[in-house]
């Protein structure tokens, strides 16, 4: 057996959250649900925090998200008797006990992590961390304002336990676990109302800990800090860490430092390859910039079709998820019109156009070419004038210009 719960759990928390980047994650999700099923209450409680997302598990493994199933499995923890199981149920708000077995069940319970966590084992230590950061140590120990004296006393009591979660928070990071940090970022940086102070000289060497832990979404985070500090080259190493660690999001990172050359030797075709890494979790950044790159044949052969395609699908999905991202809209627009990649469209075409929130000739050029011509929308050549000369002196709105003249009575009309 292992040292603090059985073989299996004890591998799943070695894989799951003290070495993400191994990659082993999944086969050991997929023994956790084994050994759950055969009745071991830890895996239950394991089990329940990987199927919460990415506030209780690094989003790099990839695991389903099912609140419900998630439930049922920390209610089968409680039930068998997981001390585990009971912290994280009481969390999650999702401890269902008779109101006079509460307090004991949650002292014994605290006695038993608190034992591990002082043991070595980091998610205890996390738990034990986080049981002091949320003032849940007040519920555990039936107490509340009127359990004191005064409200000096009461105070002096919340700063002197809420404190301790410091400690336990940075033992369970040095162990591995990245959600320390955000936690421990948390308490610096906002500190306790009327408790503890902020510290936010503290919170800015948290990254840099976990990244140099090996955190894949530390190492990532770290790269932000110092990409918004200037420290460019830096950072492109910590985002190549964190992307080979498996970290979503961190190729795409990597890929548009190289594609602008903006921190790193500019190298498209590498860029692309980076992008193409990205695409089959979704990541809509690197749909966009793979889309230009294909629209322009930059780094990879010009290919409308695929551009229509990665473009149209970073759009649609944006909008799915209800964060609106019009960053392609032009691509859309031109391939719409010109009928690249796609059936001409000049309808659909202006849909994608006046979405943009920043000023370009050509989409100007186009839309004046639409209304002036009614192509796709009533005419009206007033106003496809109007965006012609938006447009500047480029010759194609200039040569579109001289097809209309504005008559003695001030109304535009074609020549």
């Amino acid at each position: 057996m292992g040292k603090f719960f059985s073989d299996p759990v004890e591998q799943a928390l070695e894989d799951i959250y003290y070495n993400e980047r191994a990659g082993r994650g999944r086969a050991s999700f997929e023994a956790l649900v084994r050994t759950a099923a055969a009745g071991d209450g830890d895996a239950c409680a394991v089990l329940s925090g990987c199927l919460r997302g990415a506030r209780y598990v690094w989003s790099g493994h990839g695991f389903p998200e099912d609140g419900r199933l998630a439930a049922r499995m920390l209610a089968l923890a409680v039930e068998r008797g997981s001390a585990l199981g009971v912290l994280t149920a009481l969390r999650c708000g999702e401890l269902d006990v008779p109101e006079q077995e509460e307090a004991p069940l949650l002292q014994a319970a605290l006695a038993s992590v608190l034992e591990k966590a002082e043991g070595g084992d980091a998610l205890c230590q996390y738990t034990v961390g986080d049981i002091y950061f949320r003032r849940s140590f007040l519920r555990i120990e039936n107490k509340s304002s009127d359990s004191f004296s005064s409200p000096e006393a009461y105070t002096a009591y919340l700063a002197e336990n809420v404190s301790r979660c410091e400690d336990w928070f940075q033992r369970a990071l040095e162990g591995g676990v990245s959600l320390a940090a955000d936690s421990l970022g948390g308490y610096y940086t906002e500190g306790i109302a009327d408790i503890v102070p902020p510290q936010p000289e503290k919170a800015a060497a948290l990254l840099k800990t976990g990244a140099e832990r090996g955190c894949p979404a530390l190492q990532c985070g770290y790269a932000q800090q110092l990409e918004k500090a200037g420290e460019k080259a830096e950072a492109l190493q910590w985002y190549q860490q964190a992307a080979e660690g498996g970290q979503p999001g961190a190729w795409y990172e990597v890929g548009r430092m190289h594609f602008d050359g903006d921190g790193a030797e500019k190298n498209e075709a590498y860029a692309c390859q980076c992008f193409e890494k990205e695409l089959p979790h979704g990541h809509i950044g690197s749909h966009n910039l793979l889309g230009k790159a294909c629209f322009y044949g930059r780094g990879v052969p010009q290919d409308y079709d695929r551009a229509f395609q990665l473009l149209r699908f970073a759009y649609e999905e944006s909008n799915r998820g209800g964060s609106h991202n019009n960053w392609g809209v032009y691509y859309l627009g031109k391939c719409c019109f010109e009928g690249w990649g796609t059936r001409k469209d000049y309808e659909q075409a202006r849909l994608y156009l006046t979405q943009m929130d920043w000023e370009y000739w050509d989409a100007s050029y186009m839309l004046g070419v639409m209304y002036a011509r009614g192509l796709g929308v009533q005419q009206d050549i007033k106003r496809g004038v109007e965006y012609l000369q938006k447009a500047g002196d480029h010759p194609e709105p200039q040569e579109e210009l001289l097809k209309y003249k504005k008559t003695i009575f001030g109304k535009w009309v074609r020549r």
